[in-house]
């Protein structure tokens, strides 16, 4: 399918004040990008680079004063996110040498203190992304979700011990979970078509049967578009905006998503 996205970010800026961006999609093997529109107002110069996972990023200084960041672009992607019950697990020694990072214990995904919980959960289950299902489900049936509840970013640990969070909180116990077992998990922010409330959205992929899939503890299926923007260990790696110095306001956002038919450009 093709959709149609858009994020617009309107600050109050006391001083000029310098920002790392995370809002540009890439093309890749799951999404192909065909047309983008980036807008600052006012217009102030900016640098684009790649993060060590691949993200596109913006660094620029915004100036004293209202200031506005539009990103839109348009995109085609599946329209249910891939699944493979029975997909096999793989044995560390033979992953390839991009997810080992994913296995490792990281800011917000202690997966070194689940080994215990994540056994437990998955016992009688075939390795793999069964396991990875079955600790979804665990998420999803412990944890209601609560969309707009959770402004401070919270680890793993501390979800645990919840029992109402935001998608990135479920995403951070269900990849220290994944890692708990040897499986590398990420990270992912993006869109997705059929989210409500509309927002940003945080989910995670896990690797197995050589390649990386989707699982979502907020959602009962993988139904609806997805649009991935950034992928990191966990939440500390993936914000849409970081700014540095004296506190800014964010004002406004305001995030849309919408099917559209196949573009001719």
């Amino acid at each position: 399918m093709w959709l149609h996205a858009s994020c617009l970010l309107e600050f109050d800026i006391p001083v000029d004040t310098p920002f790392l961006l995370m809002l540009r999609p890439r093309s890749g093997n799951q999404q192909w990008v065909g047309r983008e529109q980036y807008v600052l107002t006012p217009s102030v110069s900016a640098v684009e680079f790649t993060d060590p996972f691949g993200n596109l990023c913006q660094r620029l200084v915004a100036p004293a004063g209202e200031f506005s960041i539009k990103t839109s672009f348009d995109i085609q992607v599946a329209d249910v996110s891939d699944s493979a019950p029975g997909a096999y697990f793989i044995p560390v020694e033979q992953l390839p040498d991009e997810t080992l990072p994913f296995l490792l214990p990281s800011r917000y995904c202690e997966s070194d203190r689940f080994s215990q919980m994540a056994s437990s959960l998955v016992e009688g289950v075939a390795p793999g992304y069964d396991q990875c299902a079955k600790i979804v489900n665990y998420i999803r049936e412990t944890i209601t979700y609560a969309p707009g509840e959770g402004q401070e970013i919270i680890s793993a640990c501390e979800v645990n011990e919840k029992t109402q969070a935001v998608c990135r909180d479920m995403a951070h116990l269900g990849i220290a979970c994944c890692r708990a077992l040897s499986i590398p998990a990420r990270m992912v922010v993006g869109y997705l078509e059929t989210l409500e409330p509309m927002d940003l959205h945080a989910w995670f992929e896990a690797y197995v049967g050589g390649r990386w899939y989707v699982f979502d503890p907020t959602q009962d299926n993988l139904q609806g578009g997805r649009v991935a923007i950034a992928y990191g260990r966990d939440a500390a790696d993936v914000a849409i905006y970081t700014q540095f110095g004296t506190p800014v306001d964010l004002q406004q956002m305001q995030v849309s998503i919408e099917q559209i038919p196949a573009p001719v450009y």
